[in-house]
């Protein structure tokens, strides 16, 4: 049995209410994932160009050291 059955199989035995609360969450995560991948295989010139440019600025010292709940 595949790991996505055990799920499958163990989510069946809740509440219908619940079940449909989980298959909207699944269906939006897949969604989500599908577009996510998508964005992936598309051409990152932008986002190079935004990376060459914010190592420049940090090689000249125009940028601020920062923690992740400073941003």
């Amino acid at each position: 049995m595949t790991r996505l059955e055990q799920v499958i199989q163990r989510a069946s035995a809740l509440p219908l209410e619940i079940q449909d609360e989980m298959a909207d969450q699944w269906l939006q995560d897949i969604e989500n994932e599908l577009a996510w991948q998508t964005t992936l295989q598309q051409p990152q010139d932008k986002l190079s160009k935004l990376a060459r440019e914010a190592l420049r600025q940090s090689a000249q010292g125009r940028t601020l050291s920062k923690g992740f709940d400073e941003l």
